[in-house]
């Protein structure tokens, strides 16, 4: 297992350097293993066919939060960029997008309202976050969570390419000071319509992408949370997790994948009750040279990638912490938070009928 940490962590900071410096080609794909995954990638897009684009989410959420005798607080404003997984393609109500249940659940922790501003689309890939960046910047986001990078896998986006775009967008992002989470790209390899050889070039490819984007997303300020489970081995023996398609997630998939990024993004807001700048890692947690700490994060789902020293100017120690998930409200899981959050998301009246998996 080591010595596969190792070779991801050198491919990885290879497709990261090549990312700096303006590297192209096909990036991890040999050329004669492209006409192959075309072909292949082709009949996985007819046995997976076509979703309901997904429901608009965008609104505030916690307005029981702005109610009282205390002065309104202003909305923490959230953007969420990508693509399918950010958008919620595969779920029928508002609430049960991603966007939705990170939004109730970051209003449920800060005790404030959380207004949503999702420019994710499906199809996206990593050159699509120029325009979506636009969007996003226009409403003055405090934190952004990006979800992106399947698509460059099954579209064949040279690796370094994409990485140096999605490294662009969170530089940009925090150079207007919004914070960054990005969960990187999933597992690919455990997809049922995806058969051999695609599906075991897909898991490499995708789990090497996942960890060059982390050293792309830490060396620019941001932090990751990896998201192997949203498609990896947890899904593929839980059927529930997926939709209609067998490729995008479920309402519960969502929720799950969400739990993950959610302590991630109140921690960047300085919300998280365990974030009090230790002097030394907690238990569990561990500083390692970046390269190292993303290859090992690509295995491990759920795992947080950050700077040790956020401001400083390379940025190449990073802290692997593994977050406890916490219930989001709502998601049949607990979460001693339900009760307050009141949102009025789009769909929804409260904030505890977010992430309902089998609500009308």
């Amino acid at each position: 297992m080591a010595g596969a940490h190792d070779s991801r962590a050198r491919v990885a900071r290879r497709i990261a350097t090549a990312a700096a410096y303006g590297g192209g080609g096909l990036g991890l794909l040999g050329v004669g293993l492209v006409g192959l995954l075309v072909t292949e990638s082709k009949l996985a897009v007819q046995a997976i066919g076509n979703l309901e684009n997904p429901p608009r989410a965008d609104g505030v959420y916690g307005e029981a939060f702005a109610d009282g005798d205390a002065a309104p607080q202003r909305p923490l404003v959230l953007a969420v960029l990508g693509d399918s997984t950010g958008a919620g393609l595969g779920v029928l109500r508002s609430r049960e997008t991603p966007g939705a249940l990170l939004a109730a659940g970051l209003a449920s922790v800060a005790e404030r309202p959380v207004r949503l501003v999702n420019a994710a689309r499906s199809g996206g890939r990593s050159a699509d976050l120029s325009g979506q960046l636009e969007q996003a910047l226009r409403q003055h986001p405090d934190i952004a969570v990006i979800m992106v990078g399947a698509n460059d896998v099954t579209r064949h986006s040279p690796a370094q390419l994409a990485v140096r775009q999605l490294g662009e967008a969170v530089a940009a992002l925090r150079a207007n000071g919004c914070e960054v989470v990005v969960g990187t790209c999933p597992d690919l390899g455990t997809i049922k319509p995806v058969r051999p050889p695609l599906r075991w070039v897909a898991r490499r490819l995708s789990r090497q992408l996942a960890a060059a984007q982390t050293i792309a997303v830490v060396e620019a300020g941001g932090r990751t949370v990896s998201l192997g489970s949203l498609l990896g081995p947890e899904f593929a023996a839980r059927p529930e997790m997926f939709a209609a398609d067998r490729y995008h997630p479920s309402a519960q998939g969502y929720a799950t994948a969400a739990m993950a990024v959610l302590p991630s993004v109140c921690a960047a807001l300085g919300l998280w009750p365990e974030e009090e700048h230790p002097t030394a890692p907690v238990p569990g947690d561990a500083v390692l040279p970046v390269a190292v700490a993303a290859a090992a994060a690509a295995g491990r789902s759920g795992t947080e990638v950050a700077a040790v020293d956020p401001e400083g100017a390379g940025r190449r120690w990073a802290l692997l912490r593994h977050r406890l998930r916490i219930g989001l409200p709502g998601a049949g899981l607990p979460d001693p938070e339900a009760g307050k959050a009141a949102g009025a998301g789009p769909g929804s009246t409260s904030a505890s009928s977010h992430a309902g998996t089998g609500d009308a």
